[in-house]
């Protein structure tokens, strides 16, 4: 009898340490959101308890989206967001470099007709004087 007893009382308390370690556990993404100060806690929070009734699928993505926020850095995309801020000013930088050399190369472009007839006619001239023979070649 005493053994009875003793069953169902084992049994009662396996049964709520389950309990209260299935709800302990699922709270460990909203703790850590908590002590990280995270923006999102409160979502998170409502989220854990909502894994609780999708078995816990849910539970691997709230832990990675607890974890992703620090104070400190945020979310971690200051470099990023620097980088290509330097990308942004380089290409600006380029483009302005490809329309001068396009500037140059209409400039150039438009004296090109002035400098080949000019250069044709001194090739018309050169050629209308007879050369004189070296006088080695003599």
């Amino acid at each position: 009898m005493f053994l009875d007893y003793f069953a169902l009382g084992l049994l009662i308390f396996v049964a709520l340490v389950l309990f209260y370690g299935v709800i302990v556990i699922h709270d460990i993404p909203y703790e850590i959101a908590k002590s990280r100060e995270h923006p999102h806690q409160d979502a998170i929070h409502y989220a854990g308890w909502v894994s609780l009734f999708t078995l816990h699928v849910l539970w691997p993505f709230l832990w990675i989206w607890a974890t992703l926020w620090r104070k400190e850095r945020g979310w971690g995309f200051h470099k990023l967001e620097e980088e290509q801020h330097d990308l942004h000013h380089r290409l600006e930088h380029l483009i302005d470099q490809v329309e001068s050399l396009q500037h140059e190369i209409e400039k150039l472009k438009s004296n090109a007709p002035t400098v080949s007839s000019s250069l044709q006619n001194e090739n018309t001239q050169t050629s209308s004087h007879p050369t004189q023979p070296n006088k080695e070649e003599q």
